[in-house]
This record gives structure tokens, sequence and C-alpha cells, in this order.
């Protein structure tokens, strides 16, 4: 009982439901509250199959926007006589075997050869059963490009049973076991069921006149194990009835895609039968994050009080938390001070290694400069830098420096510092160069 009332007041969105008929498209959008369900419009497109889809898909659009729900994907009711409903009963089945389980029977279910098959199941509340839809791959790929092509999103492909068997549990409650709905469109008497023999029947019957409609009723009857004596009701009849509708709205001409809104609007309750496959299926209900909304305010409010109940402990875990860091503090400290320590005598090392290193490398300058530099050039100033040197002095022939020094591998980029000047004994000469520490 308590789940039941959670799943009520869980039933909260909006859903479109599309009927393929023989000429025309049935189109209803509804509103399930947990007060129960409105029915926001409905129309009927017709003659689909011979006008361009986008002319009509452009009405349904239309549609779509007069009633606020340009978001919302449809639920399409496949034409019954182009679906195979199939029950199994697989008792103490885990969920995690159950398709294994199903996928070895399916080749029993239908006609069709494997690759032909197109197939959707759930399981039913009882546990037990599974309820299987089975149509032919070529109706799906025709109804879901005629679709895409006039623009319509599409949530689920399914069937009527499964939709009117998901409507009726919408708000938790289950209907008394052991009924008979019929619901009679021209020629043809479509029948739902359910009894502890049988939890869903699905069944079309041609009807050329009334005593085979009584006939159709009597054999269903008789596959629900129900006795002959009971009444038949309609399937709008036993649909949770609307508590708001549209001027000149009847039930009884949408019964089947008010069951599909129904079901699309609650795509996370019930029992959902889904051939479309996963790859084209589009989801994007706005309403479909209500439950997660819900339960994360519920979770952060069991946080908070959480957090204020124990606020005081924590308090008192915090200050005795800091006076244990204020005592081992200084002892904390100490390999710090040492690592510091450390590093200060290890960078004076370098510095040092460094220094060391600068006096070689300035003696081999100078030793360079002495074997570049032969009598009777000589020089009378030179001044070294970590990056270049300058020296002045005298030379027979000053011109030729410049390439003398930049062949040693300790220099380049030579260049005379100051015009060169001459004297009496040669010229005088002052030069600049860059030390190439990499050669």
């Amino acid at each position: 009982m308590a789940s039941n009332e959670l799943r009520k007041w869980l039933a909260i969105g909006s859903g479109v439901g599309i009927e393929i008929g023989d000429h025309d498209l049935q189109v209803t959008m509804v509103r399930v509250r947990p007060t129960g369900v409105s029915v926001l419009d409905a129309i009927r497109i017709e003659r689909y199959a011979e006008r361009p889809a986008g002319e009509w898909g452009s009405e349904y659009a239309a549609f779509l926007k007069r009633n606020g729900g340009t978001h919302l994907p449809a639920t399409v009711l496949l034409p019954r006589n182009e679906v195979i409903v199939r029950q199994l009963a697989l008792p103490g089945v885990s969920a995690g075997d159950l398709p294994q389980a199903i996928a070895f029977q399916m080749d029993g279910l239908h006609p069709f050869r494997e690759e032909d098959a197109v197939s959707g199941w759930a399981r039913l509340e009882d546990g037990v059963s599974i309820i299987i839809g089975i149509t032919r791959r070529e109706l799906v790929d025709r109804w879901t490009g005629l679709f895409s092509e006039a623009g319509v999103k599409i949530a689920s492909l399914t069937f009527s049973a499964a939709a009117i068997y998901c409507a009726l549990r919408v708000f938790g409650s289950s209907p008394s076991a052991g009924f008979l709905a019929v619901l009679e469109t021209g020629t043809e008497l479509e029948a739902y069921g359910e009894s502890e023999a049988r939890p869903v029947f699905s069944a079309m019957f041609d009807i050329p006149n009334p005593a085979f409609a009584e006939r159709a009723q009597s054999l269903a009857l008789s596959e629900l194990r129900l006795p002959a004596e009971l009444e038949a009701i309609s399937i709008p009849a036993v649909l949770p009835q609307p508590r708001r509708v549209p001027e000149s709205f009847q039930l009884d001409a949408v019964a089947l895609p008010y069951a599909a809104a129904i079901a699309a609007a609650c795509p996370r309750l019930g029992v959902h039968v889904n051939m479309l496959p996963a790859e084209l299926r589009a989801t994007s209900s706005r309403m479909m994050f209500v439950p997660t909304i819900i339960l994360g305010a519920l979770l952060l409010l069991s946080a908070g009080s959480l957090a204020a109940y124990s606020s005081y402990q924590d308090r008192q875990y915090l200050s005795k938390l800091q006076a244990e860091i204020a005592r081992l503090e200084p002892k904390a400290r100490q390999p710090l001070i040492m690592d510091k320590a450390i590093d200060h005598a290890r960078s004076r090392t370098l510095l040092l290694d460094q220094f060391r290193h600068r006096t070689r490398n300035d003696l081999d300058v100078i030793a360079e400069l002495t074997k570049v530099l032969e009598p009777p050039t000589w020089v009378n100033s030179l001044e070294i830098a970590r990056d270049s040197i300058r020296l002045t002095g005298e030379s027979g022939e000053s011109a030729g420096l410049l390439k003398l020094i930049d062949r040693s591998p300790l220099f380049e980029g030579s260049e005379f510092a100051a015009p060169m000047t001459r004297t009496p004994t040669g010229e005088m000469f002052a030069i600049r160069a860059h030390r190439e520490a990499g050669k």
C-alpha cells in the first residue's frame, strides 16, 4: 500500500500519444498529476499517407506548440494487426538473466526470420509473466522513416495492450482481477482483458455483423477463463477518467492514443514495452527530472539536519584537534627547520662550486687568448665577464684578429669596440667578444 501511494504521488508529467490508423493519425496530449489526468488537446491528422510528410508534420508541430509540448517525444501505437502479442511465464528468473531467457524462446513466438523481427518486452507486476510485442523490422523502418521525415520525435513504438496495462496502473492501484474490455472500430473489434489465468489478454477480431461481435467476446472470455455470462465493458470506460477535457472532446474516439499519452507522461512508472531500437529513441521530457530533483531536495534536507544535529560535537572535536596541533607543532617544525638549513648549505656549496669553476674558466680564457694572439700582438687591458670579454692592445695587423678570436671554441661574435688607431709600431685595437660556453 505504501508503495502504491508513493507511486501515485510520483505520477507527474505530460505526454503525447499517437495512434496509427489506416488513413488518419489520432493524436492526444495529456497532463498527469497525482490528482488525475487532464486532456490538453487532441487532433486528427487526416490522410497522412497521401500527403507530404512535411505538410502534416507542420500540423503536428503547430499542435505541440499550441499546447506547450514542443519538447515532448511521442509514444506511437502501431496498428494492432501488425503486432504479435505473446506472454511467457518465467518464474524464478532474475532480472539479469531475463533477456537471455526470453531470447532463448523468441524463435518459437513468431513466424519471421530472426533478422526480420523486432521485439520489445516487459515483466508484468505479478513478477512472473512477461508480455512481448513482436513486429516486422520492415514496418519499424517504414514508420520511423516517415515520422523522422515529418519531424516527429518518437520515444516509443508500442501497442495498445501495453499502453492500456500501463495507463490502468499509473496511479499505483491495479484494476480488479477479471474483466474484459472491448473497442469496436468499423468491422474490427479489439479485446483487452485481465484475469488470474491470463494477466493480460489482447486480440483483434473481424466482425462483419453483430453476431460475430458476441462470438468474439465469448472467445475472449474463454481465453481469460472468465464466466461466459460476464458482461464486457468498453475500453474507454476502464481507463482513468480525465478530470478536464477540451471542448468537444470524446474519449470514445481517442481511447487508445489517450492511454498511450498517459503511459508517455510517466515513463519511469509502470510497465513499458518499447519496440523502437534504443538508438532511435528521443528523450526530452523535462518532467523526467522531477523525481531526481525531489530526491535531491530530500537528500539536502537530511544532510542539513544531520549537520545541525552534529555541529556541537564537531566544534568540540575541532577544539581538541587544534589544541593537539598546537602541542605538536614545535616538534613538527623542527624537521622543516633542518630541511631549510640543509637546503641553505647545499645552495652555498653549489655557489662555491660555481665560483671555483668560474676561476678555472677565466684562466682558460686567458690561456686561450695567449695562444690565439701570438706576438707581435700584445694585450695591455683584459676585462672578463661571465658572458663576454673586452680587450685592448697593439698589433701589427689588427684586421685579422677578429677571425682568429672567432676561430677559438671559447669565443664568438667578436667585433671592434672602438676604431683602430695607428701608432709608430703598429695599430691600437679594442675588441669585445661573447664567451661561447656551450662549445
